[in-house]
């Protein structure tokens, strides 16, 4: 399960760099300090899932830690990501993980 969530954060990653989605700068420590969901009060969607999601699923993946399970961010991106470009390769790739983490996969 670890790895092939890996490879499904790797794929994130990679498409959000290709759709200039991804940040090369790390973002203000008081960002990542809100206490609304996606924290779409300090930041853009994109930089939660760079910054917040990969961050953290990473660290439960190299922790050997439980993984997130029945969570829908998807639904999220197509709000959030309306008009960018490569909304749609980035939306289908976390529908994906959706389905995958939503699995008894233990």
């Amino acid at each position: 399960m670890y790895q092939q969530t890996q490879a499904y954060l790797n794929q994130l990653s990679a498409l959000l760099k290709k759709h200039e989605m991804w940040q090369s700068t790390p973002i203000e420590a008081h960002k990542l300090q809100s206490q609304v969901p996606f924290c779409h009060d300090t930041m853009a969607f994109d930089q939660w899932l760079q910054f917040v999601f990969i961050e953290t699923i990473q660290q439960l993946i190299t922790l050997e830690q439980p993984l997130p399970r029945n969570f829908a961010i998807a639904p999220m991106a197509e709000m959030f990501l309306v008009g960018k470009a490569g909304a749609e390769h980035v939306i289908a790739l976390l529908s994906e993980l959706d389905a995958f983490l939503g699995e008894a996969n233990d």
